[in-house]
């Protein structure tokens, strides 16, 4: 929001929001307000000094009036402006939440919008309410290793939740918020997965199949984007937001993939299922708001799988069996983790144990039955 002057009755006003919010004063430049999701109040001050931006904490609105903060950042001001060491809060006190923001607004811009949504999920549910309010310096190894055990009802949150807060750890560093070398998150031991990595057998392509020829006719669009899935082996969010201006000589070229531009080369049968959808929009599966994009399969999904019976199947474990079945016929594990975006082998590697002889039938099985083919 614009600056403003800022009176004790003014920021007496500010109100919370999802986010924390900073209002500046409209006189004295650097000075200003944060304001937590949780409704804290706390008066910071903001100045370069050697091409570094130091940030400091003036106090609590909670027991800090307007004037005298006023009085206090003035001088902090002057201190950090002339190279030296304002007499203030240690800024290793910053509370956790006000350096998580931090990192979010900052180093936040690095992630793709719809990561930048889950972290910050992660972190309202599983994070700040176990840090919110902890002087960032003081979290040690001890104090995340018990947070993390206090997580084991949720493996798969907190195994999704650590590594943002190593980023908050690593970043709090990086602008003098912790010591050097100080990250409590380095070594911790994640859990296990809960379930194992699902494949479907042949028989379970061909039902799988039969049922897509089914809804052909009145969900050509839907049952199109399963059969692209299986075989290209892309990632959802690949495939529904896919405009045709990226289908050219008969290959996809995604431009903003989730480790970055890359090619998906097609096989005859998924050029064929492309070859069959109209071209009515810019997108090749045309829906009513970009924003529901990853819901927009997702019923549809769950009624086939049903009528299928491979109820526990996921749509993200049609791409578990295109890798699966590619090693399996041979594909190298560089070969097959171009193919599927990967950025590092061992992502790739997960995969080469499973050498059921059954996923080797359905490899010749796959292209005829879920790219149109009757069985």
């Amino acid at each position: 929001m614009p600056a403003v002057r800022l009176t004790q009755r003014r920021v007496d006003a500010l109100r919370p929001r999802r986010k924390m919010r900073e209002v500046r004063d409209a006189e004295l430049k650097g000075y200003g307000v944060r304001v937590m999701p949780s409704g804290t109040k706390r008066y910071f001050v903001h100045a370069q000094n050697d091409g570094r931006r130091e940030w400091k904490t003036v106090g609590n609105a909670a027991t800090l009036t307007e004037s005298e903060a006023r009085i206090q950042a003035r001088a902090m001001l002057a201190a950090l402006r002339d190279g030296g060491e304002p007499d203030a809060t240690d800024p290793g006190e910053t509370p956790f939440e006000a350096v998580a923001e931090e990192v979010f607004d900052r180093y936040g811009r690095r992630w793709k919008p719809r990561t930048l949504e889950v972290n910050r999920h992660y972190l309202r549910r599983q994070i700040l309410p176990f840090f919110e309010g902890r002087p960032i310096a003081a979290i040690g190894r001890e104090e995340v290793q018990k947070w993390f055990r206090c997580l084991h009802a949720t493996p798969a949150a907190a195994n999704r939740s650590a590594p943002i807060l190593s980023v908050i750890m690593q970043q709090a560093e990086v602008w003098g918020y912790r010591p050097e070398n100080s990250n409590p998150c380095k070594g911790i031991r994640r859990y296990r997965p809960g379930r194992s990595e699902r494949f479907l057998s042949p028989e379970e392509y061909r039902r799988l199949g039969r049922v897509l020829d089914t809804h052909e006719a009145d969900r050509p669009f839907h049952v199109a984007a399963v059969r692209l899935l299986l075989l290209t082996g892309c990632r959802k969010s690949e495939i529904l937001t896919l405009e045709w201006r990226s289908y050219r000589d008969g290959n996809l070229h995604l431009a903003d993939s989730k480790t970055g531009p890359r090619t998906v080369w097609l096989c005859r049968a998924a050029r064929d299922v492309l070859g069959r959808l109209p071209r009515r929009t810019r997108w090749v599966f045309p829906m009513r708001s970009r924003r529901t994009a990853r819901d927009w399969l997702d019923g549809f999904w769950f009624r086939v799988r049903k009528e299928a019976e491979i109820a526990d199947v996921r749509l993200h474990d049609l791409r578990h069996s295109y890798a699966s079945m590619a090693l399996l016929n041979g594909e190298s594990v560089r070969a097959v983790g171009r193919l599927l975006g990967h950025e590092r082998p061992s992502t790739t590697l997960k995969y080469a144990h499973l050498s059921d002889a059954s996923v080797r039938e359905a490899v010749d099985a796959l292209a005829p039955l879920l790219a149109g083919g009757r069985a």
